[in-house]
């Protein structure tokens, strides 16, 4: 599910019961590394990939994370990124996907954007 429609600048988000537990998230605000339009070349077993960038984690979960963004992704898109880890210069790849996004609705953050991300891989 994409930005709410109508007025861009609208705080109304809808909010919708979950069956997912999310009582193991833990605030970790760091640049994350991605790159997307990841997929796998059948092939010869190696990933493509298309563009890079960094995101803001806001926090995580076993499940996923919740980042900010300048450019939003589409969602269900797969993106690789560098989840940090306890060890400070350490960094575990894995693949997530866009489960939605949500542009924030400030007059003075042009085109920042909420994205969730379910962990794939």
């Amino acid at each position: 599910m994409g930005a709410t429609s109508g007025n861009p600048y609208d705080w109304d988000w809808p909010v919708a019961p979950s069956l997912e537990q999310h009582h193991d998230r833990v605030a970790l605000l760091r640049p994350i590394p991605f790159e997307s339009g990841v997929s796998l070349d059948r092939e010869s077993q190696e990933l493509m990939v298309g563009r890079q960038g960094k995101a803001l984690s806001i926090n995580i979960s076993s499940g996923g994370m919740l980042v900010v963004m300048a450019n939003p992704p589409d969602v269900r898109q797969v993106l690789r990124i560098e989840v940090p880890t306890p060890v400070n210069m350490a960094k575990t790849p894995t693949l997530a996907e866009v489960r939605w996004t949500r542009k924030l609705p400030i007059d003075s953050l042009d085109g920042i954007y909420f994205v969730g991300l379910k962990f794939v891989l």
